[in-house]
């Protein structure tokens, strides 16, 4: 990822509508899929699920590196594409570094994929045919 992907988006009252009630323009779309990038490898996925349900909402890195099999560089090379992201924050406390979730921008995200409330959006016709092939 280059960091001009990983560039950390806009507030959420700049949040673009959701994906199923207006179509993203190609800005856009290019900052919410460097945040879906990022999310999209299953060990950065791993380490924001293991901060985010983490009691106390913070999690020291010494915490998150048994979980894995990996050196701890690479661990903390994830950890800074989350950062990135904005999806996580951190702060060093002596020798260890504590993260915690931006729930910000997983709001958002959950914003951009959630239906208005109290639509039904039409969905296309299918046949029985094209149903039974999928």
């Amino acid at each position: 990822m280059s960091k001009h992907e990983l560039e950390v988006l806009g507030e959420a009252e700049a949040c673009c509508p959701g994906l199923l009630t207006v179509p993203l323009d190609a800005d856009q779309a290019v900052e919410i899929a460097s945040v879906f990038k990022a999310l999209g490898d299953p060990i950065r996925l791993r380490l924001l699920s293991m901060i985010a349900s983490r009691a106390g909402g913070e999690v020291c890195v010494c915490g998150l590196t048994p979980a894995f099999d990996l050196s701890q560089p690479t661990i903390s090379h994830h950890l800074k594409l989350l950062r990135q992201a904005g999806l996580i924050d951190c702060e060093r406390r002596g020798t260890w570094v504590y993260y915690w979730l931006l729930p910000e921008m997983t709001d958002r995200l959950a914003g951009i994929l959630t239906r208005p409330a109290g639509k039904s959006l039409p969905l296309p016709e299918r046949s029985a045919e094209a149903g039974a092939a999928s």
